[in-house]
């Protein structure tokens, strides 16, 4: 296996928890929290665009955002521990532009599926991952919740793919075989990525 040089993290559920987010856009939208993520689980089960909560619900889609505050613990003890194996870490997501500023200086690259113009799990979103990286994607470890937008398109590119467990997507979707690696936290991943 090709030594790695970078890691890539997804964005929602991966180094952001989206309870948060969810809750504030429910409020929002004026409709249960409860109901919100009922629907939400719906959705995940049938691999449909989580997008698609608010025309189920019948309601236009409310302004919501996340904020640092909605880091999990684990992902800044992580980034620094990948930094110090000389790894470059990048954060890239299904998000809007704003998500970039908000994770300025925490990561070495950014990117945005609204900036990018294009969403995973698009090949064309993974080639444009690699690019942004700079280096091959035998190189990349690709960290996601989701093995339908994640796991298979990062595998498929050629990146090695880690699947973490957490938020809805990690949870349902576990034990898939697609992933190259599987974690529960990221405070497993540093350790776990000098084994490979």
């Amino acid at each position: 296996m090709t030594a790695l040089r970078a890691v890539v993290f997804d964005v929602g559920e991966t180094l952001i928890d989206e309870t948060g987010l969810w809750e504030r856009a429910a409020d929002a939208a004026g409709v249960p929290r409860f109901t919100v993520m009922g629907v939400l689980g719906g959705l995940i089960v049938r691999e449909e665009p989580h997008t698609e909560v608010w025309r189920t619900l019948g309601v236009s889609h409310p302004a919501s955002s996340w904020t640092l505050a909605d880091l999990y613990p684990d992902a800044l003890f992580c980034i620094e521990a990948l930094r110090a194996l000389g790894l470059r870490v990048c954060a890239v997501g299904n998000t809007p532009q704003e998500t970039e500023g908000l994770l300025a200086g925490v990561v070495d690259v950014l990117g945005s599926s609204e900036r990018w113009g294009v969403a995973k799990p698009s090949p064309a979103f993974f080639a444009r991952v690699i690019d942004a990286v700079g280096v091959g994607p035998a190189e990349i470890a690709y960290v996601g919740d989701r093995v339908d937008n994640d796991i298979r398109p990062a595998r498929s590119a050629g990146m090695v793919a880690v699947h973490i467990r957490r938020g809805p997507w990690g949870y349902l979707q576990s034990g898939s075989k697609d992933a190259d690696l599987q974690i529960s936290s990221l405070s497993e991943l540093p350790a776990r990525l000098t084994r490979l």
